[in-house]
């Protein structure tokens, strides 16, 4: 067993968290848990930046002390990783007093090895960085942040300094003797280049600032608030507590791995000051930084003062907070860039989790239930085309979690359930289960089946754990407590299989489109966009073109006379040379199956059709529609514009052939 030790960095409190805050946390959180399940004693460390000017600023603009402002974000931000369940191990705050002792060790230690003095200090200061430039890091004309494309003022002051230009040559041999110090390479190449343009001593004190941690021995000056930010990495561990015992032994000075995860906007602070102020207090330095990518809106980096930030509120009121961490990995690959898109968020929900996820774990429990009294299948099997895309996929997810490749990870996990989708189609257990019953060939190919799911929801213990623990229940199989469960062979037979339940309801796309665009009510938050519906996605069905006049009454006789049965949806797919067909193939309960036409295909993909439930007019004629014959009509209704909308039972599980009355 290994030791972990996993930091995000600490959130500055002049704002509420936003997409930002949450994408580097639930990174971290990703790792901690996927370590874990692989063994390793992990610490897994966030927290709250509460110094400096910009608090100071933020504070006043709203009346209030810095404390009382941090205080009230800081309740927000343990709202939030509750509901998330982040599953941190430690939460520092830059205002407690062990912060504080760890700051003042580190200073001491760099004190007594030379590397402090005072000097008159001139630059551009950003202030919403807490950062000096040189005149060309400046975007000219206006002096203006490259970050954060505000102007910088001038700042004359005397403040004490730290020997940065003593520690260019150790880091330049550190960075080049450690190749994974600084990740992705892009990164690491950017900050060697600055290191070897050479390096400027850094003044690390403000004078006349109250809100900050006094400079020990300098009356007048505060700790400039990226040496006391960075400084939470130790203090938060116990660094600077008599006899530093417990944690900073075990994760800082012991021999595990010391990571931390931060935004690209922080690279030099992280990449070059802080390791310099750990070699020049003669500490260990991390095993690696990992710098990701920014989060665009409007091609902007999303951040209060631009404007454009995403709150999660919404989105985790209406999907859950699983859904919101599923996308954010599968949508950026780590060390680069990402655009938020409202659509592409609704695209990627519909696609991945309710089309091939919820869609295939219910299917196959279903026909499992169906087939074998309600119990996973009683007959595993070693032997088959699915066991040699899993092995492939789970060495590569295991390679790609290493590497932080996050999207690579799910994307091979979804390649084994694109797997496990065919080879249940080219074996059609639903024909065997009315041809051969509960055979052992039935069971070793449902068998497969579920154990693929098992698979794929056992590697997204990590990015979704609530969720994936709600599929391997859908599939009878516990949640695993190590990593070891990726291993071909897990899913137990003759347990009881639960009624299905929806995982993921299909959302309305148009609909929640338009909701968002829509003014806020004054009153209570717009309900859902995602309307209910069962397990297995539902196929649409053929819709009449226009409203009809009110027709001439009926009575229940009449009414009996059309029969009208459950089916559920075996296959699906396109008619050749046609536009609106597709051929649907649906058990209605007879000895075989009934073929449908139904003109939606401009609505629906056949791929989410199957497993679907419907309701089927059992008793029409049959038509020939572009040379097949359709055997029956699947009932629907329209929206406003026309669109077919099937009709579809408010609970699943509805024995196919049973009448609808």
């Amino acid at each position: 067993m290994g030791h972990f030790y996993v930091t995000t960095p600490i959130y500055y409190v002049n704002d509420l968290p936003h997409i930002g805050h949450i994408f580097s946390t639930v990174v971290a959180d990703t790792v901690a848990r996927y370590r874990r399940l692989a063994g390793d004693e992990v610490f897994f460390l966030t927290g709250t930046d509460e110094h400096g000017q910009n608090i100071e600023r933020a504070a006043a603009q709203q009346g209030v002390r810095p404390i009382e402002l941090a205080d009230r974000v800081v309740s927000r931000y343990h709202d939030l990783w509750r509901r998330f369940g982040m599953s941190h191990d430690g939460f520092i705050r830059t205002t407690e007093p062990r912060h504080r002792r760890g700051v003042e060790e580190l200073i001491r230690r760099i004190e007594d090895a030379g590397d402090l003095y005072v000097a008159p200090h001139e630059g551009w200061y950003c202030a919403s960085c807490e950062t000096f430039f040189t005149e060309k890091e400046l975007a000219m004309p206006g002096h203006r942040c490259p970050t954060h494309d505000r102007p910088a003022e001038w700042k004359s002051e005397q403040n004490l300094f730290f020997r940065l230009s003593r520690y260019e040559k150790p880091l330049l041999e550190w960075i080049d003797s450690h190749p994974g110090f600084i990740r992705p390479e892009t990164r690491r190449n950017e900050v060697r280049a600055f290191v070897a343009q050479g390096l400027r001593d850094l003044s690390v004190s403000r004078a006349g600032l109250g809100w900050g941690i006094p400079f020990p021995g300098h009356p007048g000056q505060t700790v400039y608030v990226w040496l006391d930010a960075l400084a939470n990495y130790l203090s938060a561990l116990g660094f600077g507590a008599p006899g530093e015992d417990g944690p900073y032994r075990t994760f800082w000075e012991g021999d595990g791995e010391r990571l931390h995860l931060i935004g690209k906007d922080i690279i030099r602070h992280h990449c070059v000051y802080w390791p310099a102020f750990l070699l020049s207090a003669g500490l260990p330095l991390p095993t690696s930084i990992w710098a990701h990518g920014w989060w665009l809106r409007d091609q902007k980096k999303m951040s209060k003062s631009v404007g454009n930030v995403v709150r999660p509120d919404d989105l985790i009121e209406r999907f859950g907070p699983d859904v919101l961490r599923y996308f954010l990995l599968r949508e950026m690959v780590f060390g680069q860039d990402a655009s938020f898109s409202d659509e592409g968020f609704v695209d990627r929900y519909n696609s991945d989790l309710a089309n091939d996820l919820g869609n295939t774990a219910s299917r196959v429990a279903t026909l499992a239930r169906q087939a074998f009294g309600g119990a996973t299948p009683p007959e595993p099997c070693d032997d088959n085309p699915v066991r040699t895309v899993a092995l492939a996929v789970i060495a590569e997810y295991r390679e790609a979690m290493a590497e932080l490749a996050f999207q690579d990870a799910l994307r091979a996990l979804w390649r084994l359930l694109a797997e496990a989708n065919q080879y249940l189609v080219a074996r059609e257990p639903w024909k065997l289960i009315r041809s051969e019953g509960p055979s052992p060939r039935l069971s070793r190919i449902l068998w497969n089946g579920l154990e693929a799911v098992r698979l794929v929801a056992t590697g997204l213990l990590p990015v979704m754990p609530e969720t994936a623990a709600r599929v391997l229940a859908a599939v009878g199989s516990p949640v695993p407590a190590s990593l070891d469960a990726l291993a071909w062979g897990g899913t137990p037979n003759g347990v009881p299989l639960p009624e299905p339940q929806p995982l993921f309801p299909r959302i309305d796309k148009e609909k929640f489109m338009a909701e968002i665009a829509a003014p806020a009510p004054a009153a209570s938050p717009a309900p859902p966009a995602a309307a209910p519906v069962p397990a297995a996605p539902v196929p649409a069905a053929v819709a009449p073109t226009a409203a009809a006049p009110a027709a001439a009454r009926i009575d229940i006789q009449r009414f009996m006379e059309v029969e009208l049965r459950m089916g559920r949806v075996l296959t699906c797919e396109a008619v050749p040379k046609s536009s609106k067909l597709l051929r649907f193939s649906v058990d209605i309960g007879e000895a075989a199956p009934r073929q449908i036409l139904a003109g939606i295909a401009r609505e629906y993909r056949p791929e989410e059709l199957v497993g679907a439930e419907v309701v089927v007019v059992a008793n029409l004629e049959p038509a020939k529609l572009m040379g097949l014959e359709s055997q029956g009509m699947l009932l629907a209704a329209t929206d406003p514009e026309g669109r077919p909308i099937l009709l579809r039972p408010h609970k699943p599980g509805a024995v196919p052939g049973s009448r609808v009355r």
